[in-house]
């Protein structure tokens, strides 16, 4: 209290403040309560300092204070500073490392170690002479601080979101969105969390490295909370830097080949239109025209499982239903869908990307498919994402994409690790502790991989390829982002409880076959499935029914004669022999849907006969001959019934 009454008389004469006089206890007011710096609130900050230490002891003060004081370059406390100074934990200091946070704390701008040492060393010395003179250390110590020299650790950000700030910087109506008197002195404040960008970091690095022999150098992770909008990490393999190779290149937004992440959108879009998980898709050899060429359509393990419910094919990530699935959709509706849905970069017509586009042929973002993922987690409606805390502007309206039933399905089935199987098995990556919607991709010739995933709270995207685009050895998002997303997803749960995914209360759980999907009779294998109203089945099975078990009475009348067709060939098809291999060993097979059945099948080529298959055969290996020929197929279903014969088609051979 003298030390503040000669302050004030001083500062009384000099007209200014000249000397403020505040003790430890008072600047650790000022800390936990920042106010105008007055003559009233001194005194007010006196009043509070005694009531601390009524009730702390100095040295409990004097810890919090230590622990909250500022240093240069917005760090706080003397552990930021030995880090920021030293890269080092504060246990591992020496003791002239030591006096010099201690020194710090006078002036930390004005003795910045990084500016120059010579102000902050002459302090050390001076302050390690009177703790000698006060025999608080020993002489040799006392040398040691004088003699040695401290060795200052390479300057680095608090936090490596180079891509991030630069991706801010790029995109102008983002800064621009920024309000002045939320923010102040024209600071940003964004979305991103240090602490959880500095682990995602680390987790991706690690991953990245354990990789390295399957030749695959970078990678990104984007993280979301879907319930605030808000990124709140946004990473890239080996941050920015120019000594990695593409170390400039964001890959959150650079495009690339998606892979079987847009499925869930397609069956999305086919719930829309009055699919349901039940219902049945063919899973054959399916072959399209292409141009003048033809396109045989694979599964990854090149299995076809014959008819399986839209749960398991997209919960397998079959790629032959999905191409039914579009050509039942429409390629140009479900491409609005996905525009719809954020996917900006799919910007050309749709006849440019086909039915190729369920299998992720276009190019998308990081970015945009974590966005895109977040309208499933919202139950279906589309909100953009935010990287600034406090817009100026109000966001653009929300709008519905999908229905809460057909978004809550999706989500259901990307967790439900019995849904995939058949093609990934039951114990897998995929399965998380907490309830978590996954769904992988992989792009031609391996060159990119994804895993994508929500929560409850959290949207999760990891892409790993090469930003060269050379093909990986072998990567799919199985095999490498996977582990990531695990890792990203127990860091967001580690102190959060846990809840399982919403799901519409509009949806009915309803018994169904296994086999066919639809009412079971007492034959059948039974499972639960979810339904939206007005879309239980009301047909019972007829895998397992008998001949004489009909739906009210009625059997179905289906004539498979009405959509016989040649598979293969195509119309307008060219086919090339292969000048490596003798003529006379070259055929071609021509194709009817292996569903019919047939007593007999005659395969006419130029209106003759070239050959007759079996019965239950819907196949024949053509010898290739140079020309343009004419084929069809005629073919007998029942023995007392005349023959069908399938629309001609021309085709060459070159």
């Amino acid at each position: 209290w003298l030390a503040r009454l000669h302050a004030v008389v001083q500062n009384l004469i000099t007209l200014r403040a000249s000397r403020g006089a505040s003790t430890i206890t008072e600047q650790l007011v000022r800390i936990l309560h920042p106010r105008p710096r007055t003559m009233w609130s001194r005194w007010l900050e006196g009043i509070e300092a005694a009531r601390l230490e009524r009730r702390f002891s100095k040295a409990e003060l004097l810890e919090f204070y230590l622990n909250q004081v500022p240093y240069a370059r917005q760090r706080r406390g003397v552990v930021q500073a030995a880090s920021l100074y030293f890269d080092r934990d504060l246990s591992t200091l020496n003791f002239k490392e030591m006096l010099a946070l201690v020194v710090l704390v006078r002036a930390p701008s004005s003795m910045d170690l990084r500016r120059e040492t010579s102000r902050a060393d002459a302090a050390v010395a001076r302050l390690a002479a009177t703790m000698l003179e006060r025999r608080h250390i020993s002489k040799d110590l006392y040398e040691n601080v004088r003699i040695n020299d401290w060795s200052l650790a390479g300057l680095r950000p608090p936090v490596d979101a180079g891509h991030f700030v630069q991706h801010l910087h790029a995109n102008k109506s983002a800064a621009a969105d920024t309000s002045s008197d939320a923010q102040g002195h024209g600071k940003m404040v964004t979305t991103l969390d240090a602490a959880l960008q500095g682990r995602v970091q680390h987790i991706l690095d690690s991953r990245l490295e354990d990789l390295h022999n399957s030749e695959v150098s970078d990678g990104a992770v984007l993280v979301v909370d879907h319930g605030s909008d808000e990124v709140l990490a946004w990473v890239n393999g080996g941050g920015l830097s120019d000594k990695q190779h593409g170390g400039w290149i964001d890959a959150v937004v650079a495009p690339r080949q998606p892979g079987s992440t847009l499925k869930p959108f397609l069956y999305a879009l086919a719930l829309e239109m009055g699919c349901t998980p039940a219902t049945l898709l063919d899973d054959s050899p399916l072959a399209e025209a292409i141009g003048a060429g033809l396109h045989s359509f694979n599964n990854y393990s090149r299995t076809c499982y014959g008819p399986v419910r839209l749960r398991d094919a997209l919960g397998n990530s079959l790629n032959i239903p999905a191409i039914r699935t579009i050509q039942l959709t429409g390629i140009e509706r479900f491409l609005e869908v996905l525009q719809r849905s954020g996917f900006n970069s799919l910007s050309k017509p749709s006849n440019h990307y086909g039915a190729g586009l369920a299998l992720g042929n276009g190019e998308v973002t990081l970015y945009e498919l974590v966005q895109a993922y977040s309208v499933l987690a919202r139950g279906g409606v589309f909100r953009p994402l935010r990287t600034v805390a406090h817009p100026k502007h109000p966001p653009l309206q929300p709008y519905r994409v999908f229905s809460e039933e057909s978004a809550s399905l999706i989500a259901d089935i990307l967790s439900d690790p019995h849904a995939r199987r058949l093609e990934f098995g039951e114990g897998h990556l995929l399965r998380l502790p907490v309830q978590t919607a996954v769904k992988t991709g992989t792009s031609n010739d391996h060159r990119d991989a994804w895993t994508v995933g929500f929560s409850s709270r959290y949207v999760v995207g990891v892409w790993m390829g090469n930003l060269n685009r050379t093909p990986t050895s072998g990567l799919t998002g199985t095999s490498g982002p996977a582990l990531v997303l695990r890792a990203v997803f127990a860091e967001l749960n580690r102190h959060r409880r846990s809840e399982p995914l919403k799901m519409s209360r509009r949806l009915m759980p309803t018994p169904i076959c296994r086999a066919s999907g639809q009412r079971p009779t007492s034959r059948c294998p039974i499972i639960q499935e979810w339904f939206a109203p007005g879309t239980i089945p009301h047909l019972k099975c007829r895998f397992h029914q008998s001949k004489k078990e009909s739906d009210d009475g009625l059997l179905e009348d289906n004539n498979p004669s009405e959509t016989i067709t040649l598979l293969q060939p195509t119309q307008g098809l060219e086919l090339a022999l292969d000048p490596r291999i003798p003529d006379e060993n070259e055929a071609f097979l021509f194709l009817i849907a292996r569903e019919i059945k047939p007593l007999k099948v005659e395969w006419i080529v130029n209106e003759k006969v070239a050959g007759a298959t079996g019965t239950d055969t819907c196949e024949f290996a053509w010898p290739l001959a140079y020309g343009t020929h004419y084929a069809k197929a005629r073919v007998w279903l029942k023995e007392e019934e005349p023959p069908v014969e399938t629309p001609q088609v021309k085709f060459t051979v070159k």
